[in-house]
């Protein structure tokens, strides 16, 4: 990954883990003065490339994805000095596993983040251009999560019907997944 982007990489990198606390840093309240763009692409399988490079330490694509934000304008990684555009072919994550426990669905991300399906934390399904279901589940601030097929399948073992429409529950809310036949 080295070339003339990786030191402006490695310093938004640098800037990310000055973020106060733990967890996730507070991106939704800075407005740095500084922005532009970064030739990051999050790609639709989820992986991540840096001028057209695969970013391949897991460490730095866990930290980017705590400042990822969304705007009207795109999606950004924001630190408290600088904002810079990034691509993103489809969603920023990869819901890669799904677990039940009692009426609750918990997903993962591909980046580790977890997430319960709920009324804030909805699963919505689009039809693709080529006719295939594209699930979605969102995991924060308006970021979502690209259901992998495999997950989606479980999700839909995991389907009642009602009124002729397949779809699951979590914490309550009903979320529809498509038609039963």
């Amino acid at each position: 990954m080295a070339g003339p982007g990786s030191s402006k990489l490695e310093g938004v990198a640098a800037a990310a883990k000055q973020a106060p606390g733990r967890g996730l840093p507070p991106v939704h309240l800075w407005n740095p003065a500084h922005s532009g763009e970064i030739d990051i692409v999050i790609a639709r399988d989820g992986s991540w490339r840096h001028e057209g490079a695969r970013i391949g330490r897991e460490a730095m694509v866990r930290l980017f994805s705590t400042i990822l934000r969304k705007d009207p304008d795109g999606i950004w990684l924001v630190t408290p000095v600088e904002k810079l555009k990034i691509t993103v072919e489809d969603a920023p994550f990869v819901a890669v596993r799904i677990d039940q426990a009692g009426d609750v669905l918990r997903f993962t991300t591909n980046v580790g983040d977890e997430v319960e399906a709920s009324a804030d934390n909805p699963i919505r399904v689009e039809t693709g251009a080529d006719g295939e279901p594209r699930p979605y589940v969102h995991v924060r601030r308006g970021l979502e999560a690209l259901i992998a097929r495999p997950v989606f399948y479980e999700l839909v073992e995991l389907a009642n019907e009602r009124d002729g429409r397949l779809g699951v529950e979590s914490h309550g809310a009903w979320f529809d997944l498509g038609p039963a036949a």
